[in-house]
């Protein structure tokens, strides 16, 4: 049911002329939601040009199916989220709003119980729900930029190929956004825009090769019982890719980004006080099969840490290829 949405901000550093009116609607979760903690999840850096936090508003852009499209979200003290949209993909948007506020997270079979840091962590963050933006390419693009590099690496490179090859959002946004390439844009994407974005030879090709045929990786990733077998069947795309991939796109409650240079050290410290490997992680996890990704997203929002002894990584810095 569209309503009006209120006090959504006018433009204040871009002097476009007016946008039209937006499509409006609000969408009544069900269940308790943190919406800054479950959407801005899938933003890619503080300066993600696909997504902006300013003030109360959570803006987004995005290449749907249907075309581009900005989403403006806005939660109610009451609780229900007031969104806008413009573009052509405005429909589609708020279509899927319910999927990127967590509707369809799962719980059922979950245990916090079962670990009081775990327990204690789920008690303080009723509201955490597993965001999906049901764009596989784009998530999956996103994953490859970010293998064996730093997170400051990656989040740069993505940032400077979305402003130089993506398309320009719609709407009264804050300050320029721009939603990511087409597959077809990200293929055509020159060698040397990719050196000068920052990205190394072997991922720039594997986004490219991934591209040849992302409409039909996507359909199928989207439709497969198991994706990940879809997935890394692209060369270059590894265990790591593809679980980075699900989580983003599908909020997969059990995905596990095994390879990842920080996670299981995180994990292991944060359940037992120490460090373990990948194998450990697994073993650590085991008895929430079905809901790990739950269980990480509890512990990275615990804020539990391990003193560093050196530089921080990206938390996502890790050794798939």
């Amino acid at each position: 049911m569209t309503t009006s949405l209120q006090r959504i901000p006018h433009a204040t550093r871009d002097p476009r002329p007016a946008h039209g009116r937006p499509i409006q609607t609000e969408y009544r979760p069900r269940n308790p939601l943190d919406l800054r903690r479950t959407v801005l999840f899938q933003r890619r850096g503080a300066n993600d040009p696909t997504m902006r936090a300013d003030g109360p508003v959570i803006w987004r852009a995005s290449r749907t199916p249907d075309g581009v499209a900005t989403l403006a979200l806005r939660e109610s003290a009451a609780g229900v989220v007031r969104a806008a949209a413009w573009g052509p993909g405005a429909a589609w948007a708020l279509d899927q709003l319910p999927a990127l506020c967590g509707a369809r997270d799962d719980t059922a079979g979950f245990d916090a119980a079962r670990h009081p840091l775990v327990a204690e962590a789920h008690r303080r963050n009723p509201g955490l729900r597993l965001s999906r933006t049901d764009l596989v390419f784009d998530a999956l693009a996103g994953a490859i930029i970010e293998q064996k590099v730093t997170g400051m690496q990656a989040f740069a490179a993505w940032r400077r190929i979305v402003v130089w090859c993506g398309e320009r959002a719609p709407g009264p946004t804050p300050r320029p956004m721009f939603a990511p390439p087409t597959i077809e844009g990200w293929r055509r994407v020159p060698s040397w825009t990719w050196h000068r974005a920052g990205l190394e030879p072997p991922q720039a090709r594997t986004v490219v090769e991934a591209a040849r045929r992302g409409d039909a990786v996507a359909r199928a990733t989207a439709e497969a019982d198991d994706p990940d077998a879809v997935l890394t069947s692209l060369r270059g795309v590894g265990t790591w890719t593809a679980a980075e991939t699900r989580i983003r796109a599908f909020g997969d409650p059990d995905a596990v980004s095994v390879g990842d240079y920080h996670l299981a050290h995180e994990v292991g410290f944060a359940l037992t006080g120490a460090r373990v490997d990948d194998d450990g992680m697994r073993e650590l996890l085991a008895p929430w099969a079905g809901q790990r990704q739950r269980v990480i997203r509890l512990i990275g929002a615990s804020r539990a840490r391990e003193p560093r002894r050196g530089p921080r990584l990206h938390p996502e810095d890790h050794r798939d290829r």
